[in-house]
């Protein structure tokens, strides 16, 4: 693999572990609502990197689509308050890597997650100098190639690389076009990468030294 010219990172389950956060969101909206629901961490756990409009089937598969929506809104409005309230917890040598490699290289963060919470994630973190812009799936809805190359386009990015910790990433990394980097802490499982990491620290000291 040829020296990238920018990395774009997924979110949750590659830079942070925020389940208990989203969760406890989605708990108490339900309980609000007085709706007998309760979500757990191993439920949402495995459908992190997953689109909204599949989670939202798969949670509430009694309700409606315009109900699922009108409820999903209300999470993702409530998580707003809940991420700078409760954060998570941030992987292992993150924030010092990113510093590094924002020395290095463009540092781009992209999710399938919704609209806002990319920014909330990087406000909490205290990361804004070092990351030069996201983009979220809620703030268009288009799957994660399509986002990825609109990065590109946007920035002039010839040879990026996408680094995610689940199947999903690597298969929309391919279609993208771009070599996918596999960080294997994270919630998913896959054969199918170009690179892999089991620590965020050894994916640094790989690209700082490239």
């Amino acid at each position: 693999m040829q020296k990238p010219d920018s990395l774009i990172f997924d979110m949750d389950g590659t830079l942070w572990d925020a389940v208990d956060t989203y969760a406890h969101s989605w708990n108490v909206v339900f309980a609000e609502q007085g709706i007998d629901i309760t979500i757990t961490r191993d439920v949402l756990a495995g459908m992190v990197g997953w689109e909204g409009k599949k989670v939202i089937e798969v949670l509430m598969p009694d309700f409606d689509h315009d109900k699922r929506v009108e409820i999903y809104n209300m999470v993702n409005g409530r998580r707003h308050n809940l991420i700078s309230e409760k954060g998570g917890i941030l992987y292992n040598g993150v924030i010092d890597g990113l510093k590094l490699l924002a020395e290095k290289y463009p540092l781009f963060i992209l999710s399938n997650c919704a609209k806002g919470i990319i920014r909330q994630f990087i406000d909490w973190a205290g990361i804004d100098d070092l990351i030069k812009d996201e983009l979220a799936h809620g703030v268009n809805f288009m799957p994660k190639n399509h986002n990825i190359k609109l990065l590109m386009d946007k920035h002039g990015l010839k040879n990026p690389v996408y680094v995610g910790d689940t199947e999903g990433d690597g298969q929309q990394s391919r279609l993208a076009g771009v070599p996918f980097v596999f960080v294997s802490y994270g919630f998913g499982q896959t054969d199918d990468y170009d690179l892999k990491f089991d620590d965020f620290t050894s994916l640094v000291n790989y690209f700082v030294n490239l």
